[in-house]
């Protein structure tokens, strides 16, 4: 009776050293899904800044080349009109010499 009395003592501090295990695990998976969930936001966050950012490059990317396009028509522009000023000037200055040849044959005109 006595090795009855004493395995049942010690079955109960088994069962109750169980029991202290038993809670101490389910804190700990608690703790642990908790963690888990936090890190799941933190990806699910990360994932949508890099797909933000992603959309970001790809508009910035069609204004860069937009911008690109605007540029070498402006410079093909300047180029126009730098064209068009020379030739202007050419005209000015051929007028300013046939002017100039005008005046000088009227006033060999003028003083024969």
């Amino acid at each position: 009776i006595k090795m009855v009395d004493d395995m049942i003592a010690v079955l109960k501090k088994e069962q109750q050293d169980d029991d202290a295990k038993k809670e101490y695990c389910g804190t700990q998976f608690d703790h642990t899904d908790d963690k888990k969930k936090a890190l799941e936001r933190t990806v699910e966050e990360h994932e949508n800044a890099i797909a933000t950012a992603k959309e970001a490059i790809t508009t910035l990317t069609e204004e860069i080349a937009s911008l690109e396009k605007g540029i070498k028509e402006l410079d093909k522009a300047v180029v126009e009109a730098t064209e068009q000023r020379k030739a202007e000037n050419v005209e000015y200055k051929e007028l300013m010499a046939a002017d100039g040849a005008a005046k000088d044959l009227l006033n060999f005109a003028k003083n024969r």
